[in-house]
């Protein structure tokens, strides 16, 4: 029996949410999804450390991430050419979880991604048909191309690898963070970090990165604050 795309990524989303609390996961080398050729960067392609997110644009601490802490990342550590930023689909459903994953997707062949990323994240949860085809006008996009793409679902297999790549991770809610040096060692040091956690937490862990880059480290960390009340989905 053949089973359409939306049902199996259906499926494996069940699977993830609902089994990843027994299954945490350490690498003894380099998964080999950590740095993608397609991979949409925003900042400096060659910064010395990389902050991967796996996100959902109908997440409500994604969302606080976005807001709170991601503006202050940007201006200390992405635009001054320290941090490569790297964003993967972590949907928490279908329907609009999924359909904003593809908007983006769709966004990024007219080279909008970021600007349709950043809109997806001021939508107030507007994110109908009808709403990412009005974004994507304000975009100044291509509206017949965009419509076409996002009703194709032509990003099914991609945003359901991203699942799977998380997943193995030991990830199972959203936001969640992997911290890692760009220029990857057979044995690396990547940092999980589970959650919106404020600023000063991405900070310290990002300049003790800095200060390692080149050093042989290794090992896979959670982070996970004592003094910290982790939020996530």
């Amino acid at each position: 029996m053949h089973f359409p795309q939306s049902l199996k990524l259906a499926v494996l989303l069940a699977i993830l949410l609902g089994t990843l609390f027994m299954s945490p996961t350490t690498h003894g080398k380099t998964p080999d999804f950590l740095i993608q050729d397609d991979d949409v960067v925003r900042g400096d392609p060659k910064a010395p450390i990389t902050l991967l997110e796996y996100s959902d644009f109908t997440c409500g601490f994604c969302e606080k991430f976005f807001h709170e802490t991601f503006p202050k990342l940007l201006s200390e550590y992405i635009e001054t050419g320290k941090v490569r930023f790297v964003y993967r689909d972590f949907p928490r459903g279908m329907g609009s979880p999924l359909r904003a994953a593809d908007a983006a997707r769709c966004a990024g062949e007219q080279n909008a991604y970021w600007p349709m990323h950043d809109r997806l994240f001021n939508s107030e949860g507007q994110l109908a048909p009808d709403n990412l085809k009005q974004y994507a006008k304000e975009l100044n996009l291509h509206g017949e191309q965009f419509s076409e793409c996002l009703a194709s679902h032509r990003y099914l297999k991609d945003i359901e690898k991203d699942l799977q790549d998380a997943g193995s991770l030991g990830i199972r809610g959203t936001p969640a963070f992997v911290l890692f040096p760009t220029t990857l060692p057979e044995d690396p040091h990547l940092i999980l970090i589970p959650g919106a956690f404020p600023y000063e937490t991405f900070k310290e862990e990002i300049d003790k990165l800095l200060k390692l880059h080149g050093a042989s480290t290794s090992s896979l960390s959670l982070l996970i604050p004592s003094s910290i009340h982790i939020q996530g989905a």
